[in-house]
């Protein structure tokens, strides 16, 4: 009788065994345990489009190919129009815009996901020569319309106002125009499709002007102008008190493949948020009390 006990507590011991040891196999060919680690990230991103917006995505495409070394992301300018026009043709993985995609007519919008990864607040930038610091919106207009050839004519030097814009496909240009000019149309004067290349020619040309993202002040070359007595900061922006800012979009035409929604939920992940957005001079969305449509109109969160 004790036999036949050991004998079935025996079989019992080595069917549970057995059944253990399938357990911690895997089901089926292909499939791995949920200890092992993830199949790693790999792949080439280009991104191209808004200059406003290129410094940030640099940024964290750096802090990105760092911790997915199999990752390769190439970021490229252009303007906000070759962001939408490139990335809705399909040679760009992520078009950057400084505006809706909705308020180009050539863009098919339905085609595009968006995502509002920072935003950028923006105001004149003025060679130091031209003694200005503050303009009211009305004389700052009348010096882009051509109206003002002169900086003593609103109380700076005896310097002649040299304009320095973007062109028409430039998101920079099309905020700075509706929100700083009231949508009035600027007169004729250098034209550059680079951020960078504005700064330098402000800062070379004695009396110019010109318009730059906040996130290009980062030295004293050129004067970050203030507009009706309120400072181009960022806590004024968030507030909605300075008007000149758009959002910075990351377009995909439809659903991103799984390496560029890796990147845009890493965009969007707090660590970026947090830490990358605010040091490269932008705020955070989560920042912002107020907030816009496509239509222009600001309403509060």
């Amino acid at each position: 009788m004790k036999q036949k006990k050991w004998i079935a507590l025996t079989a019992i011991l080595v069917l549970s065994l057995i059944l253990t040891a399938c357990g911690s196999k895997d089901t089926s060919p292909g499939q791995t345990n949920t200890d092992t680690k993830k199949e790693e990230l790999s792949g080439k991103i280009v991104i191209g489009g808004s200059t406003a917006l290129q410094p940030l995505a640099a940024a964290a495409a750096a802090e990105f190919m760092k911790e997915h070394p199999q990752v390769q992301i190439e970021v490229q300018g252009g303007g906000s129009g070759a962001g939408l026009s490139e990335v809705s043709n399909g040679n760009f993985d992520i078009g950057m815009s400084d505006v809706f995609a909705e308020s180009k007519s050539n863009i098919d919008a339905s085609q595009l996901k968006d995502y509002k990864v920072a935003v950028v607040g923006m105001t004149a930038a003025v060679n130091k020569d031209a003694g200005i610091k503050k303009l009211s919106k009305e004389d700052l207009i009348k010096v882009f319309t051509g109206k003002v050839k002169n900086w003593s004519e609103v109380g700076g030097k005896d310097v002649k106002i040299t304009l320095v814009n973007r062109p028409d496909g430039s998101g920079t240009r099309a905020t700075f125009d509706e929100f700083a000019l009231d949508k009035q149309t600027p007169a004729e004067g250098i034209t550059q499709d680079s951020s960078n290349t504005v700064k330098k020619i402000v800062n070379e040309t004695p009396g110019a002007i010109g318009y730059l993202a906040l996130s290009y002040f980062n030295d004293d070359s050129v004067v970050k102008l203030a507009i009706d007595g309120t400072d181009a900061t960022e806590d004024n922006v968030a507030s909605g008190k300075f008007p000149v800012w758009a959002y910075e979009h990351m377009y995909t035409k439809g659903d991103p493949k799984p390496v560029v929604k890796a990147f845009i939920d890493y965009m969007m992940a707090d660590p970026v948020q947090s830490n990358i957005v605010p040091a490269q001079g932008y705020l955070s969305v989560t920042k912002m009390q107020v907030e816009r449509d496509a239509e222009g109109k600001l309403t509060n969160k």
